[in-house]
């Protein structure tokens, strides 16, 4: 289980937002690629990054700051946000983005998730963002009607790296995982899936742990660790100890 710290990026800074509400941002550090050391330093293994503007956008819209991030850490980097073209998709790759995360896109035109991870295996994965289990699009702006497992499935075959599940109701407001939902999604496919929206505590991170979830792979974490209510230090210290049970 790999634990990702989240740094959403907006105007060039780094904030978190209450259930994708752009309008309900909290700014927590307006220098992202400290933010991103500081990451680093807790001895966290890969940083999560979004770029707010540019999943609204329909492109990048905070490039120097994630440049600034790449300049800054070693950490291997997933980014999302944007990324609607196979351009978009080869820029980040070739800057140094481990892995992007195709959300919007995924759900218009799979093909062209397909043709990316088939260009870069290991390199793509996609972003499902579910409000009461329909997939929300265009920054979570629109809801679709298409189930999460849905989506999952279409890309079964595709060599995506990974599922990022996010929770829209959960997010931002520190409510706990919502462990059901992903386990579902993580059932309905074999790509490996990461958990995300309302990571509240270590509390979470214990039940991540439990052999019942061994099906989820990561779980993401941001206000919670911006705040406080997650002790890094203690929830890495707990994932460590995991892996040596394991």
């Amino acid at each position: 289980m790999i634990l990702f710290p989240a740094i959403d990026l907006k105007e060039g800074r780094c904030v978190r937002l209450v259930q994708g509400d752009m309008d309900k941002a909290t700014v927590f550090n307006d220098d992202p690629a400290d933010q991103a050391a500081r990451f680093a330093e807790q001895g966290f293994e890969w940083l999560h990054v979004v770029d707010l503007d540019g999943a609204f956008a329909g492109r990048p819209m905070n490039a120097a700051a994630v440049d600034a991030i790449l300049a800054r850490i070693a950490l291997p980097v997933q980014l999302g946000g944007g990324i609607r073209d196979l351009r978009t998709v080869e820029g980040w790759l070739e800057k140094g983005v481990r892995r992007v995360i195709i959300g919007t896109a995924a759900v218009r035109d799979p093909d062209f998730v397909r043709e990316a991870a088939r260009r870069h295996p290991g390199g793509v994965a996609v972003g499902i963002d579910a409000r009461d289990g329909r997939v929300a699009v265009e920054g979570w702006a629109q809801t679709s009607e298409m189930t999460a497992e849905d989506l999952g499935r279409r890309f079964e075959d595709a060599g995506v790296t990974a599922i990022i599940y996010t929770d829209i109701a959960r997010d931002g407001i520190l409510t706990g995982l919502n462990i059901e939902a992903t386990l579902r999604l993580a059932e309905a496919v074999s790509i490996p899936v990461i958990a995300s929206g309302g990571l509240a505590s270590i509390e979470d991170v214990r039940r991540l742990l439990q052999p019942d979830c061994q099906k989820i792979a990561g779980a993401i974490s941001g206000r919670a660790l911006y705040d406080g209510r997650l002790d890094p230090a203690e929830a890495m210290a707990l994932i460590r100890t995991s892996r040596g049970a394991a």
